[in-house]
């Protein structure tokens, strides 16, 4: 049974250790090896985290197979009626999740609560899947009908990244489940603690054993999932590297799959932005989350005349309390990346406008506060490679040619905005960008539901988006039916 948890601030407070959870009964890994779960503004130790194998990842599996035989036979809404009763949970429990996403990953409170409203809502779409999925039928000929439903796929996996422990979870398990499929989560190793708590909420929800299973552990658990015969498909969500690996090692095996990678989201600044919004905008869409989101603006395009917009976002930079306004980075590697991104480029000319690296809200935590570089080129790191971090580049370019030139030279295709007035250059510029999630005057241009999320190019490996209708689709596949019951007396070729 995992406990509720009890912090309600950001004193450290202790959880129970995360342990797999297979057909329906927490259990230990068959490993030794544990990790610890680190909480990021203290640096101190919340829990421990157990490292499985392969044997365990199997056993998961066939778990998971077992509970699928019952589970595809339940009409498709009372599987949804589940996920009413996980969303009533989750919005009773709406302060205690918040508030342990917070501890396990270091958000600010308000962000970590931002995420498991977030997660709710996907919740929420899960819940109308009865009535969006409703198969579509027509009669094409006299007698004859020709209809569509959509088929469970068997067991399915999927492997979600530190950043949104809450959240990502959620952008797969509706569909999956509500679709008829059994699951096998493995969470982050660095904040596993949010899932048992899912975990936790699905069961009490009405989830029958076996439908939902944890398997916690790193590189190996990963590979084993990717390997498994038994796995029918397989979702991931972390950096480009490992994803492109995730996509042909699962896909090598026969799996469906679908993987998101990193970004370098550039925000194109035009002239005629309007200076308050713009610069409101860009600092939320840098800082928001430490800029641990692969959402996060990293490259500002200033195009032309926009010093006075630079200004102020960089006066609003500066005047952010690091703690309060902004939260710790998750761990120390991390840190150490990205104040080395920072030094290479004031090294190479860059010129630091703000600067969060000397900043520190606690003495043992893992801190960067905002930083913003001015006089970047194309070539610098900075510019071109993923910070993970509250950290924005600034190009200038002297039209807007050359920004969506710049930004079309960028591998990734996650994201783009531009902040303009002129529903003319927006337009332009939403046609020309090379990204699967555009914003105009929003920094974070994350699609709600029903709309999927997923990127282009680097960004993702696999087709379709991950959330919305496309997520749906995913983990399931079309069944076409052709029936004919009437005798009729013209003749046609179905005849």
């Amino acid at each position: 049974m995992i406990p509720t948890f009890e912090a309600s601030s950001y004193s450290m407070t202790p959880f129970v250790d995360a342990r797999n959870f297979i057909g329906g009964q927490w259990v230990d890994a068959s490993t030794s090896q544990t990790v610890a779960v680190l909480n990021p503004r203290h640096g101190e130790p919340i829990a421990n985290v157990q490292m499985s194998g392969a044997s365990d990842v199997d056993a998961a599996v066939k778990a998971a197979s077992t509970a699928f035989e019952d589970w595809k036979l339940w009409p498709l809404r009372e599987r949804a009626h589940v996920m009413y009763r996980a969303r009533e949970l989750m919005t009773r429990h709406i302060e205690e999740l918040s508030w342990l996403v917070s501890h396990e990953n270091g958000k600010i409170f308000s962000e970590a609560k931002a995420e498991v409203e977030k997660g709710i809502e996907c919740v929420e779409y899960g819940c109308s899947l009865p009535n969006v999925a409703a198969g579509n039928q027509l009669e094409v000929s006299r007698g004859v009908s020709c209809e569509v439903v959509y088929a469970p796929l068997g067991v399915v996996a999927g492997v979600v990244p530190f950043n949104f422990p809450f959240m990502v979870p959620l952008w797969m398990l509706p569909q999956a489940l509500v679709g008829g499929n059994t699951f096998v989560l493995k969470p982050s190793e660095q904040v596993p603690l949010s899932a048992l708590r899912m975990a936790q909420i699905f069961e009490e929800a009405g989830l029958p054993k076996g439908v939902l299973n944890l398997v916690q552990g790193g590189r190996e658990t990963v590979e084993a999932l990717c390997d498994h015969p038994g796995i029918e498909a397989m979702a991931f969500v972390g950096s480009t590297r490992v994803a492109k690996l995730v996509y042909g090692r699962a896909a090598t095996s026969g799996k469906r799959a679908l993987c998101l990678g990193g970004a370098k989201n550039h925000l194109i600044v035009v002239p005629d932005a309007d200076l308050q919004l713009t610069a409101d905008n860009v600092v939320a869409s840098y800082t928001g989350c430490a800029g641990q989101r692969c959402m996060a603006a990293s490259v500002l395009v200033a195009v032309g005349e926009v010093q006075p917009i630079i200004d102020e976002i960089a006066k609003r930079s500066a005047s952010m309390k690091i703690g309060e306004h902004i939260g710790p980075i998750t761990n120390a590697p991390s840190v150490e990346r990205i104040r080395n991104y920072i030094d290479q480029a004031e090294k190479a000319g860059a010129k630091v406008l703000v600067d969060g690296r000397g900043q520190s809200a606690t003495s043992g935590g893992y801190w960067v506060g905002p930083t913003l570089l001015d006089g970047v080129t194309p070539d610098m790191p900075a510019a071109a490679e993923e910070i993970f971090g509250p950290v924005l580049s600034i190009l200038r370019v002297d039209n807007l040619d050359q920004a969506i030139a710049l930004e079309n030279k960028n591998p990734y295709g996650n994201a783009s905005s531009v902040y303009t007035t002129s529903g003319d250059v927006a337009r332009r510029v939403m046609n020309e960008v090379e990204a699967g999630m555009c914003g105009v005057n929003i920094g974070v241009p994350v699609p709600r539901e029903p709309f999927g999320f997923g990127g282009w190019n680097d960004s993702k490996f696999g087709h379709g988006n991950i959330t919305g209708w496309d997520g749906y689709r995913f983990w399931t596949r079309p069944r076409k039916i052709t029936s004919k019951w009437a005798l009729q007396t013209d003749h046609n070729w179905m005849s």
